[in-house]
């Protein structure tokens, strides 16, 4: 048995280059792990796989990406034994937090070591780009560069373990319904990433700060007023920068202060059951 943590992930940018010949988006963008988390448990059986999950909402069959993953491995391997794997969810689901991808990264690299299948990191994202876009990163982890479809990643330097806080509007957002609406040619703005990076590599949590950006929101937003609500109450709380992570619903707010952070969490939360406080973490 092996138990570890699957982290969600935010996005401190998000740009969409062009459309690619598969159907597929070419993307660039900085994503940054938080400590708010999965428990993943990972138990060997005779035979088959085994979800187990504490939120119901949570499938238990082949449709988790979770049982995909050991599907994947099982098959790829030849295993003659089974898993049964427990989620315990911390992670809001369909929220542009990669909680689903997350989850498949940990099935990954605990089988890997529970079986002694000797894939090294390269390898896990390798396997991991046939499960789902996010999943290499998740596999990676840290401060990261994504492209292409999400699966090349470059590690970039790490950024401070400040606060910030999550708020899921109680709706679902389809990620390919957002992408079969954006239109890249009225696009007005786009992510400094390369100006982001530098900011990275100096620690400048200000200028991080006021260029947050993602190009779903404009989509997303026209559709769902209640985003941009959101990222104005977080900056009137004082988040130094606010934005939509991934295709969303999910704002996240970024903060300097702790003691700043937690008053705003404080006051958002006695309205909203969907308000997470948490921190940047690079383990």
């Amino acid at each position: 048995m092996i138990t570890l943590n699957a982290h969600a992930k935010i996005n401190l940018s998000l740009d969409v280059l062009n459309k690619r010949d598969d159907g597929y988006h070419n993307l660039k963008m900085i994503m940054q792990t938080l400590q708010l988390h999965d428990i993943i448990t990972i138990q060997e059986i005779k035979s088959g796989i085994e979800i187990e999950c504490d939120a119901p909402y949570v499938p238990n069959n082949n449709s988790n990406i979770a049982y995909k993953a050991a599907e994947k491995l099982i098959e790829k391997y030849g295993l003659d034994t089974g898993v049964r794997i427990k989620i315990e969810k911390m992670i809001p689901v369909a929220a542009g937090l990669a909680g689903g991808s997350s989850d498949a990264a940990a099935v990954l690299k605990g089988m890997n070591i529970l079986f002694g299948l000797g894939l090294d990191q390269q390898g896990l994202m390798d396997i991991g780009k046939t499960i789902g876009a996010d999943v290499p990163y998740c596999i990676v982890g840290g401060t990261a560069l994504a492209e292409g479809i999400g699966e090349i990643i470059t590690p970039l330097p790490e950024m401070e373990a400040i606060p910030v806080i999550l708020i899921k509007p109680r709706f679902g957002v389809s990620t390919a319904s957002v992408f079969k609406s954006l239109q890249l040619d009225k696009i007005a703005d786009r992510p400094k990433t390369d100006m982001l990076i530098d900011a990275l590599k100096y620690k400048d949590i200000d200028f991080i700060g006021k260029n947050l950006c993602n190009v779903l929101e404009s989509v997303t937003v026209e559709r769902y007023p209640l985003i941009d609500k959101i990222k104005k109450d977080l900056m009137s709380k004082g988040s130094i920068g606010s934005i939509m992570s991934g295709s969303g619903p999910t704002v996240f707010g970024l903060f300097e202060d702790d003691d700043i952070a937690k008053k705003a969490y404080s006051k958002i939360n006695k309205n909203r059951a969907d308000c997470i406080l948490t921190y940047i973490t690079n383990d």
